[in-house]
Parts: C-alpha cells; sequence; structure tokens
C-alpha cells in the first residue's frame, strides 16, 4: 500500500472522474492509450493525496467491437451479454494500466436498486470508502448484464452524479470526447463557441445541448446538463472536458480553466437530502395548493394535509414521493409519513383532524421539513 501525502490546504480531498465510451473505445476495441493516460494521471492525483473514483463506461461499447456489432443490439439479453464481454476486457485493461504505478483497483457494478434502498445506499458508501482508505481505485459501472428499465440507472452521467453524492466528493470531472458545453453542436457547425462557465443552470442551457448521443454511448451533452444540475443544486461544482487533452486531469486539479465549468450552490445539502432529492426514485406523487406551494419553496415549512389536493400512485409510509404545484410544476422530493391511501384519507383537513379520520396520528405533517428537499426536477403527476 503506497504512503498517503497529506493534502495541501484547500486542495481537492476527493473527487469523481467519469469517462465517457467514445473516449475509451477505438475502432478496433478499447482505446488502450486513452486508458493508459487516465489511469496515469489518476494515480499521479492519487500521489498528491486526492482520493479518485472513478466510473467508467466502455463495456458494451467493448463487447461490441468485439463481437464485431456494428449497432446495439435491440434485445435485452443480447445487450446485456454484450456488456458482459466487454465489461471483462475493460476492467482487465484498467487494473494492468493502474498496476504499473502499484495502485491496485475494485470493480463495483450498481443498478438503481442499490441507490433506491437506503440501507444498500449506505453499504455501498460504506464499501466504497473503506476502498479509498486502502487506496484502491474503485471503478464503478451499471450493472447492464442485469439490467432492466424498473432498475435502469439511465447513463453513467446520471451514475456518476450519484456517485458525488454518495461520496461527498469535492468536484465531478466529466471526461467526454468534446471540449466541453457549446451553444451549439460543434459537430455540424463550425462557428459553435465553448461556454466555459455556467454559474446559473435554466432551461435554456438544454437547449444548447440538444440530446445527441454518441454513437457508443448512451448520454448525450443533455444527460451531462442534467448530471451537472443535480450536483451543483448539492453543492458540488462540475467540468466537462475533453478526456482526449494531455494532462486534462492534472491541469483541471490544479484549478487551470479548461472545458465547462459548472458553479455549485454555496451551502451544500447533507448526505441524507442528497439522497432523497437525487438518487431514490418517487414512488408517487403529491400535488398541492398554492399556499402549501408557497409554505415549502419560501418559508421552509413542512408539507401538512391541508395543503394536499390529489395523490397519484400507490406507496407505504417512508417511501419518496414527488411534490408538484396545482399546475404540475415541480416543487421537490421527500419521504411521507403516511401511506397512499391515509393521505387520500386526510388531504384537505387540518392536522388537528387526522385523528377522527384515521383513528390515530403518528404525525401531524405529511412530509417533515426535515424529509422534503426542493429540487426544481421535473416531476410527474
Amino acid at each position: 500500500m503506497k504512503a498517503n501525502p497529506k493534502p495541501k490546504a484547500n486542495a481537492i480531498r476527493r473527487a469523481v472522474v467519469k469517462v465517457g465510451s467514445n473516449v475509451l473505445t477505438a475502432e478496433a476495441g478499447l482505446n488502450i492509450n486513452a486508458i493508459q493516460s487516465i489511469s496515469s494521471q489518476i494515480c499521479r492525483l492519487l500521489d498528491q493525496g486526492i482520493q479518485i473514483i472513478l466510473v467508467s463506461s466502455g463495456a458494451m461499447a467493448s463487447g461490441m467491437k468485439k463481437m464485431a456489432f456494428s449497432r446495439r443490439p435491440d434485445a435485452i439479453p443480447k445487450r446485456q451479454a454484450i456488456s458482459a464481454i466487454g465489461q471483462a476486457d475493460l476492467i482487465r485493461e484498467w487494473e494492468k494500466a493502474f498496476e504499473r504505478f502499484g495502485y491496485k483497483v475494485a470493480q463495483i457494478l450498481l443498478t438503481s436498486e442499490d441507490l433506491a434502498s437506503r440501507k444498500r445506499y449506505l453499504n455501498a458508501r460504506n464499501t466504497m470508502n473503506t476502498l479509498l482508505e486502502w487506496q484502491v481505485v474503485p471503478i464503478i459501472n451499471e450493472n447492464d448484464t442485469v439490467m432492466v428499465e424498473e432498475i435502469k440507472l439511465g447513463d453513467n452521467d446520471n451514475l456518476a452524479a450519484m456517485i458525488a453524492l454518495l461520496l461527498d466528493v469535492d468536484i465531478f470531472f466529466n471526461l467526454t470526447d468534446i471540449d466541453g458545453l457549446y451553444d451549439k453542436d460543434p459537430r455540424v457547425h463550425v462557428d459553435a463557441r465553448l461556454i466555459p462557465r455556467v454559474a446559473t443552470y435554466s432551461r435554456d442551457i438544454e437547449k444548447f445541448a440538444g440530446d445527441i448521443p454518441g454513437a457508443l454511448g448512451t448520454g448525450g451533452m443533455l444527460s451531462k446538463l442534467k448530471a451537472a444540475r443535480k450536483v451543483t443544486s448539492s453543492g458540488i461544482p462540475m467540468v466537462i472536458a475533453r478526456g482526449y487533452r494531455p494532462d486534462i486531469l492534472i491541469r483541471l486539479a490544479a484549478g487551470e480553466p479548461h472545458g465547462t465549468f459548472f458553479v455549485p450552490r454555496e451551502r451544500k445539502l447533507n448526505r441524507k437530502k442528497c439522497w432523497i432529492g437525487y438518487t431514490v426514485n418517487p414512488r408517487g406523487c403529491l400535488r398541492v395548493d398554492a399556499g402549501a406551494a408557497r409554505a415549502l419553496l419560501h418559508n421552509g415549512k413542512s408539507l401538512l394535509p391541508s395543503g394536499i389536493v390529489d395523490v397519484e400512485g400507490q406507496f407505504p409510509v417512508g417511501a419518496a414521493v414527488s411534490v408538484v404545484d396545482d399546475r404540475g410544476q415541480p416543487i421537490g422530493n421527500g419521504l411521507v409519513n403516511y401511506n397512499a391511501r391515509d393521505i387520500r384519507a386526510i388531504m384537505g383537513i387540518k392536522s388537528s383532524q387526522i385523528k377522527d379520520r384515521l383513528g390515530q396520528k403518528t404525525y401531524d405533517e405529511v412530509i417533515h421539513r426535515d424529509n422534503l428537499v426542493i429540487t426544481g426536477e421535473k416531476a410527474q403527476c
């Protein structure tokens, strides 16, 4: 085990590095040069005392190349089989690359179920923290081999954002095959201009991205912007940069301005609220009236039954639900103190009347403020 130098004051303590498929694959299969370059840079950061969590795409792309497939199979079992073939090559090449510098790696494959369950979420965090203490590099990917739609994370941009929140990192480096966010697609428009800094996330920013994924990956620029929204709302900065640039991670870690930097909110959310707001999947939806919406958004109040006008879905006590206003605009996510049936029974009444309606009253609030996160994410009701 390597000695771990003490990080300098104000230096990055811990970072997520996500590398996309188009960086990690070449015409003949995996891009070994890219893997060696990125692993070399990560090891230099490790030598500086910075802990790195690597989220690596490339399994599906590697398997497609190995099996000479020109496009992704449509059938889920075939896609899962391709991922299994490619994942073996992917982790082997990363392991070989890090061994050159005396560092070990660990493979972690996740589904949304692993992060949506609070117990499994905490277990995953404890495992990864142990690996980081041992100076072993966690290499994380979605478990495509067992993936079905219900437990799909979506793409590795989203997965990396979740890992950044899970492990309370200081910055998220998202390495892709273009220099950052442009005002239009640079692959189509020669006059496209790089946007070096995004201080305030807005829907207008999403218009710049479009939704054009690479030929091998599932996540285009729009998925990266959604990941940026998730982490910056929780107080973590993110950078999108070209993974091919020489020593790009070293330069970014040193504070050099490359790519697009997404400015975080000043105050970090605590770990539990990160999980509620941006990791767990809502199992239902509560629609509230205008007065309740104002109380939640502007006055820091809990959600009382009197403000609820509609309930969608079936869910138990303690489930995560989305909260929207009377026009369907998103407010946030929260953990409920009552199940869906009981909320339907008490919606619109005062807290003092809950016992009369249900026969008992366990809480005054349907969602306590401590278990509510204002997200602004799109909610469905």
